[in-house]
């Protein structure tokens, strides 16, 4: 697949978050062809309130929104906090979500990687964004997901773990969901 697009979600508020520099390796290591776009202003977002989500949203929901319907795939980068995904992801995959059914992420290929200082490398939170993506109406890539434990390894610079989050990118955009195949 060429000229291809993916909206990031880093889960990460942290200038020098791992999941930040994961981002960013995959960005500067996408295959031709493949842009990622590292999806800036989550933090600004205001919590999901209906009352608010109206023709007028916040100018940040309207950009973030149109940067991930405007993309091809959709991929969470992403730490896990207290046992679960980020509040600041939560809070982006509720606001794409809008109208259910039909929000910016609905229909895309979706898949999540990410790195905690834990031996399961952040699995729960990975779990709980693919759940809730898939409830927002993305279409999950299940071979895409990648906990990679951070307790003894630098995910960027490893070249074991470098291979499986280049790897899990290549099968995000050459991929086919499952039930699309």
């Amino acid at each position: 697949m060429t000229d291809t697009r993916v909206a990031v979600l880093v889960g990460s508020l942290r200038a020098d978050s791992v999941n930040r520099k994961i981002a960013e390796l995959l960005r500067d290591n996408a295959p031709a062809g493949v842009t990622l776009d590292l999806v800036e202003g989550l933090e600004q977002l205001p919590f999901y309130n209906q009352d608010i989500d109206t023709d007028a949203a916040p100018e940040v929901v309207t950009a973030v929104r149109e940067r991930v319907a405007t993309a091809d795939r959709v991929l969470a980068v992403t730490p896990e906090y207290n046992g679960t995904m980020p509040a600041v992801l939560n809070n982006a995959i509720d606001w794409l979500s809008r109208p259910y059914g039909a929000g910016a992420i609905a229909g895309k290929p979706f898949g999540v990687v990410g790195a905690t200082p834990t031996p399961y490398g952040g699995k729960w939170a990975h779990e709980d964004t693919v759940r809730s993506a898939r409830i927002a109406g993305a279409v999950v890539i299940e071979d895409v997901t990648v906990s990679q434990p951070a307790v003894e390894v630098d995910p960027t610079t490893d070249p074991e773990a470098r291979a499986k989050l280049l790897a899990a990118l290549d099968t995000l955009v050459q991929g086919q969901p499952a039930d699309a195949a």
